[in-house]
């Protein structure tokens, strides 16, 4: 495994960050193909194994189940110190905002809570799971500064937004001496380029640290067209994401499959070299041990320039999908852009 820093903090990562959707107890509305606790640490065990360090959970993955599993494995697996913990909070919105509650308030508790499920006093990288259009801006960043400052965060970032709210909001944090966002999580893969026109530029510029979720497309870019998971089958949320670009997204995906066999490696192997090659530590959903032993592979393989373009040349501009598409709904909604 090989380490790198989180963009501008003291945060050392592995080039693999697991994602921790896959793990917790089922919750109606939520997925239905998590893992049970004990095979969640073995999934922990495996990774830890094999070099990596970088955990990424959420408030929101099966009703915070899925931080108390992880927090569970590492206090029975490791020592605290040899872990990098990441989990998100879940922006402001008033089904599910006590009334009264400030955007500041609100974070205190959530990041309160999730330390609580978690079982430990600080979390090395915390992260606005998308925007939070109910806040402004101003108040999120002091609040997550006052965290820091707490000992309670290492780290900030965010994930799902664009490009110029993030250097916005960074322009505020250093203008009133705050913590600045040093990693984004975005939607970023090889049937998923959008953030190659603002975000990734901007971040190369800025030491910015990216860690793409949805890496391999839900399993998409892992396995040829008609092999088929339990993921496949019932994640109706990925559905919503790359089902429209089906046909279009086969072209890539049939090229991946293609160069997987003539360098003797796996379709995983293929798809992560090419987003390493992009970004600090992709985001790797993990329920079995041969996920990460692709990704662990990934790492240790170079793809050549011609290699990085055959795999590039098909992909044609998409339209947002998922929360990036819900995004530009609110923005409308603030009244923030027309057109």
């Amino acid at each position: 495994m090989k380490y790198t820093r989180l963009g501008a903090s003291d945060v050392k990562v592995s080039r693999i960050c697991i994602g921790c959707m896959g793990f917790g107890v089922p919750v109606p509305g939520g997925h239905q193909w998590t893992l049970d606790y004990d095979s969640t640490k073995e999934i922990i065990k495996y990774a830890l194994d094999n070099g990596i360090n970088f955990f990424d959970t959420a408030m929101a993955y099966s009703g915070g189940t899925s931080e108390e599993f992880i927090g569970r494995a590492f206090r029975e697996l490791t020592t605290r110190d040899q872990v990098a913990i990441a989990t998100k909070y879940t922006p402001r919105n008033p089904a599910m905002t006590p009334e009264g509650v400030s955007g500041k308030e609100w974070i205190r508790q959530c990041l309160d809570n999730s330390l609580r499920r978690l079982g430990t006093d600080y979390v090395d990288l915390y992260i606005m799971h998308s925007w939070d259009y109910n806040t402004p801006i101003e108040e999120s960043l002091e609040a997550l500064d006052e965290a820091v400052k707490a000992g309670k965060v290492r780290a900030i970032g965010v994930s799902n937004c664009y490009a110029w709210q993030l250097a916005q909001a960074n322009a505020i944090a250093e203008k009133n001496g705050w913590t600045k966002f040093v990693s984004i999580q975005g939607h970023y893969n090889l049937i998923a380029r959008e953030e190659e026109r603002e975000m990734a530029p901007f971040c190369y510029a800025n030491g910015i640290a990216m860690t793409p979720y949805s890496a391999l497309a839900a399993g998409r870019l892992s396995r040829k067209p008609g092999e088929t998971t339990k993921r496949l089958e019932m994640d109706a949320y990925a559905k919503f994401k790359y089902d429209a670009t089906a046909e279009v997204d086969g072209k890539i995906i049939e090229r991946v499959a293609e160069l997987a066999e003539k360098r003797g490696v796996t379709m995983t192997e293929i798809s992560l070299a090419w987003l390493l090659s992009k970004v600090t530590a992709p985001v790797v959903g993990a329920t079995k041990p041969h996920h990460i032993d692709g990704a662990v592979g990934a790492v240790e393989l170079e793809l050549t320039p011609e290699e990085c373009a055959y795999l590039e040349e098909p992909y044609i501009p998409h339209a947002l999908a998922g929360v990036m598409a819900q995004n530009r709904q609110a923005l409308k909604v603030n009244n923030v852009w027309e057109i």
